[in-house]
């Protein structure tokens, strides 16, 4: 399969095949003139890249998984990868019950409402959890 006809078929602009090539993701198996060439199973490898990122794991979790003799994905870490789907799920579950309570209230306002200031308190610590997650910024002062 040339790099169009796997395009084509994984929905994936050439441009990110390429990308995936690059970085070990995939490989390609020749070239017919310019154009990369594929094995057809690079369809299915395409798949599990593209369920990787939707379960939140990143390119280079992902390149992990593939060796040499094909896909070793570790049972643990998909476990782990579910919990943390499920508690996310639990969270945005909670915001949107929360937001449809809020919308339903006929409170004046809504900082006077404790179902809403509830969900300003999951905000804010989500948001604290996010900025404890990331490096500090570095100064532009030195």
């Amino acid at each position: 399969m040339d790099i169009g006809e796997v395009a084509k078929a994984s929905g994936l602009a050439p441009s990110t095949l390429r990308y995936y090539e690059e970085i070990g993701l995939i490989q390609s198996s020749g070239r017919k003139g310019l154009r990369r060439l594929f094995q057809p199973k690079v369809l299915q490898e395409l798949a599990l890249i593209s369920l990787g990122k939707k379960a939140g794991f990143s390119l280079d979790d992902i390149r992990g998984m593939f060796t040499q003799r094909g896909p070793e994905i570790d049972r643990g870490q998909l476990l782990e990868k579910a919990n943390e789907l499920d508690n996310k799920i639990a969270e945005l579950s909670a915001i949107r019950d929360g937001l449809r309570h809020a919308a339903a209230c006929k409170a004046a306002n809504h900082l006077e409402y404790p179902s809403f200031l509830r969900l300003l308190r999951i905000a804010g610590k989500n948001r604290n959890r996010a900025t404890l997650s990331k490096p500090p910024a570095k100064s532009s002062r030195s």
